[in-house]
């Protein structure tokens, strides 16, 4: 198969790999390679749509990281390859190793986590994630109904069921989420994890003591009088996936309905919050 390599650069500072990766995505790149300055991603000739990638990039999202792009056709290579030498374990408050299935297992931590992200993002290594391990690790997870909003690769999911949880529901609207997250569930021999495909619709009519929301800041909002409805009495939520500059949107959506914002966690300019009802 043929590919074609597109790298793209920024100098500027609210640039995110992340988040443009999730973009490309769903405009058919399938691999990436994240080197120092740049991002590479890789996507068969068939699929290549240059107009895609210039509409892509007038998002106001992306006009402000001021991104820069150019292609090239390239040989067959090993993806999987190219993947595994680019893609390290992280290890989170020297409790948790989040590993792929080709890493030495760590007997040192509690919490040893396998997840084959496929070339893609939901790893830990995002400072959205890593800090919502920080708040599971911390906090008591024992004999909870949690739902894990927008689960990616269901690490999260799947550290609350080694945390004690009840029982976990996993939610992601993507195609590519919901089927890695239902791997990885398996490669971690979890049986109290349900994922599902779908929207805040799923969680109607149900209630959960915790609720896990790592997505993007207005999806977060969008979903608050959801999630107000679907938080136990006494219950406990968590917000992540944005800036700390929008810490106070979040906020003032959340006490409009019936939250109160606990503490909160950042790391470079990203953030997580603790709330309750």
């Amino acid at each position: 198969m043929e590919y074609i390599g597109v790298k793209f650069k920024s100098s500027h500072q609210s640039y995110d790999s992340e988040i443009l990766i999730a973009f490309l995505l769903e405009i058919g790149f399938d691999s990436f390679e994240e080197q120092e300055d740049r991002l590479i991603a890789y996507i068969l000739i068939s699929d290549f749509n240059e107009e895609k990638i210039k509409s892509l990039l007038t998002n106001e999202k992306f006009q402000r990281m001021d991104i820069c792009y150019n292609y090239e056709k390239l040989k067959d290579r090993n993806w999987n390859e190219i993947w595994e030498s680019n893609y390290q374990a992280i290890k989170i408050a020297d409790n948790c190793l989040i590993r792929a299935s080709f890493h030495e297992p760590d007997k040192s931590v509690e919490y040893d986590i396998v997840i084959d992200p496929k070339m893609s993002f939901g790893t830990a290594h995002h400072e959205t994630t890593s800090l919502m391990i920080e708040y599971i690790l911390e906090d008591s997870f024992d004999d909870k109904d949690i739902l894990d909003m927008g689960c990616g690769t269901g690490v999260l999911a799947i550290l609350a069921a080694k945390k004690g949880a009840k029982s976990i529901d996993a939610i992601d609207n993507d195609e590519w989420a919901y089927r890695n997250s239902i791997n990885n569930v398996k490669m971690n021999k979890i049986d109290n994890v349900n994922v599902f495909i779908g929207d805040s619709g799923i969680i109607e009519n149900k209630e959960y003591g915790i609720i896990l929301a790592n997505i993007n800041l207005n999806i977060l909002i969008e979903n608050i009088p959801h999630y107000a409805k679907s938080l136990k009495n006494n219950g406990v939520i968590y917000f992540s996936g944005f800036y700390k500059d929008d810490l106070d949107k979040i906020n003032k959506a959340a006490i409009s309905h019936g939250f109160k914002m606990l503490n909160s966690k950042t790391k470079n300019s990203w953030i997580a919050a603790k709330f309750v009802n």
